[in-house]
């Protein structure tokens, strides 16, 4: 079977329209599912099980503003695993706040090829330092 030209460049052109509907197929992912953002959840347990995310998927933060009955939760990304490990906020940077997470949630897109460490610093950092309220996620091109 002898092939033209034509041929190559048909499939070329079905390539890069598949790999352009790949980019535009990214999900938009709850952290926590129908928990959410809170206290008392294994955030790295729940980022293991949804696992693998990918570049420009939307993680979406959805928590209580503080009241008398529930904390003061806010997102960090912090810049290293170090600093994700010690949980060491003081090189972070705070993306949402407390109030922020009510209503539709706090959108974060991961629109690079990186590893990214969040964490609430809530309780001066007890949410982290309890070891449940942080997790990191490293997205990964659309296949």
């Amino acid at each position: 079977m002898k092939m033209d030209s034509s041929y190559g460049a048909k499939w070329f052109v079905l390539l890069m329209a598949a790999s352009l509907l790949a980019v535009c197929q990214a999900e938009t992912i709850v952290v926590g599912g129908s928990e959410g953002w809170r206290f008392g959840f294994n955030y790295t347990d729940w980022a293991i099980q949804n696992s693998p995310f990918y570049i420009n998927d939307k993680l979406v933060f959805k928590y209580d503003p503080p009241s008398n009955s529930t904390s003061a939760y806010n997102i960090y990304l912090l810049p290293y695993l170090l600093s994700f490990t010690e949980c060491d906020l003081s090189n972070a940077e705070l993306l949402a706040n407390s109030t922020q997470g009510g209503g539709k949630g706090f959108e974060v897109v991961l629109d690079q090829w990186r590893p990214y460490y969040f964490a609430s610093g809530g309780d001066d950092g007890y949410h982290c330092k309890d070891g449940l309220m942080k997790f990191f996620a490293v997205p990964w091109p659309h296949e």
